[in-house]
C-alpha cells in the first residue's frame, strides 16, 4: 500500500475530510433551502454505510486524512450514523471524528456517539429567542436544539462549538445576546457570514452581514482582542471575549478569505469528491466503487481530483458562479 496527499498545484496538502452523509434535513432554515424542501438523493444514489466507511480508510490508510467531520443535510437522520462513527474509530484509532448538526435528536444520540468514538459536535443555532428561531428555520424546535446541545456537553463531545449565521432583518442585532447565552455554558461561538450557497440562489452580497460588522456588533458590548495563538489553517478567527480565556470566533468566508491555507476536502452523500466548498465540478468515486475498482485505484483517482483545486474561491470574481448544488447537498 502505498501512502500519498491530497496535495494541489499550490502545495496545500488536504488532510481534513468532510462526509456528508445525506442531502435531508428536518430544518428548513432560509439561507438554505425553500419552505417545502428539495428534491432529495434517489436512495439508490447514496453511499451505503460500507462505501461509506470504505472511503473514509482509504483516506486514512493511504491519503494522510487526519479529521474527518460528518455532515449533511442533517447527518442525525442518517440511521446508521452511530455505526460509521464506531466503523471510523476503528480504521483510525488517531484520527479526530466531529459531527456538524442542527441537534435535533442529539438527546437521544449523545452518549452512543460519544461511546462510538465522536470526539465533539459542531452545533448550528442563529439564535436563543423561540419566534426568530421559528423564522429561520420554519420550525418551532429551539427547546429541542437547547436540550441536545446540553446532552452532548454532559456526554463529553466536548469542546462544544456553535456556528452562527447573522441575517438582515432577522437576528441581526443578536450576536451579544448568543455571545453572553454560550459563555455562561462554556459553548465555543463561532459566526460565520452568510455564503452564496442557497438552493433558491436568492444570496447577496450587498445584503450580508460582513465580519466587521459582525465584531462592531459584539463591540458594543464586549472588550475583544485578537487571540495570540496561531491561526493555522482553522478558518475561524478567534477573538479573546473581555480579556479571556474564553474567545469567540468570526468566519469571513467571503470577505476574508481563508483559501490559501485550506486543508479541506469533501465527499458527497452520492460519492462525489468537491476539492472546494464552491467547486462547480466533481469527481465521481461511488462508480468507481460500484464498478470493482480497488482501493489503489479509488485512491489514485482521488489525488487526481485534488490536483484540480482552484486557488481560491472566486466569490469577488465577477465570472463566480454559485455552485449548482446548495450546501445541504454539499456538507459544509
Amino acid at each position: 500500500m502505498t501512502t500519498r496527499l491530497l496535495e494541489d498545484r499550490y502545495g496545500r496538502v488536504a488532510s481534513d475530510l468532510r462526509v456528508s452523509l445525506t442531502d435531508r434535513c428536518n430544518l428548513r432554515c432560509s439561507y438554505c433551502m425553500p419552505p417545502e424542501g428539495l428534491d432529495w438523493l434517489p436512495d439508490d444514489s447514496v453511499l451505503t454505510d460500507d462505501e461509506v466507511v470504505r472511503l473514509i480508510g482509504i483516506g486514512v490508510r493511504q491519503l494522510g486524512i487526519r479529521e474527518v467531520r460528518f455532515t449533511g443535510g442533517e447527518p442525525l437522520v442518517r440511521r446508521g450514523l452511530v455505526d460509521i462513527v464506531r466503523r471510523t474509530r476503528e480504521v483510525g484509532p488517531e484520527v479526530e471524528i466531529s459531527l456538524t448538526t442542527n441537534a435535533l435528536g442529539l438527546t437521544r444520540t449523545a452518549r452512543g456517539l460519544a461511546e462510538a468514538g465522536l470526539d465533539r459536535v459542531n452545533v448550528s443555532l442563529d439564535t436563543v429567542r423561540a419566534e426568530t428561531f421559528a423564522a429561520i428555520t420554519r420550525r418551532d424546535r429551539l427547546g429541542d436544539v437547547v436540550d441536545g446541545l446540553a446532552a452532548a456537553h454532559e456526554a463529553g463531545l466536548g469542546p462544544v462549538k456553535v456556528n452562527a449565521v447573522l441575517l438582515r432583518g432577522l437576528n441581526h442585532d443578536q450576536g451579544p445576546e448568543l455571545l453572553r447565552w454560550c459563555l455562561a455554558r462554556g459553548y465555543q461561538l463561532r459566526f460565520i457570514e452568510q455564503m452564496p450557497l442557497d438552493a433558491q440562489h436568492g444570496w447577496s452580497r450587498e445584503t450580508m452581514i460582513t465580519a466587521d460588522e459582525i465584531l462592531a456588533g459584539l463591540e458594543r458590548e464586549f472588550d475583544l482582542a485578537p487571540a495570540t495563538e496561531p491561526r493555522g489553517s482553522a478558518p475561524a478567527e478567534l477573538f479573546l471575549v473581555d480579556g479571556g480565556p474564553a474567545t469567540v470566533g468570526v468566519i469571513g468566508s467571503v470577505t476574508r478569505p481563508f483559501c490559501g491555507d485550506c486543508d479541506r476536502v469533501r465527499l458527497t452523500a452520492d460519492g462525489q469528491v468537491r476539492n472546494c466548498l464552491f467547486a462547480r465540478e466533481e469527481s465521481d468515486l461511488r462508480g468507481a466503487l460500484r464498478a470493482g475498482a480497488s482501493d489503489d485505484e479509488i485512491a489514485e483517482r482521488w489525488v487526481v481530483a485534488m490536483r484540480g483545486k482552484a486557488a481560491g474561491h472566486g466569490i469577488d470574481d465577477p465570472t463566480f458562479l454559485q455552485p449548482d448544488r446548495p450546501m445541504s447537498a454539499i456538507g459544509g
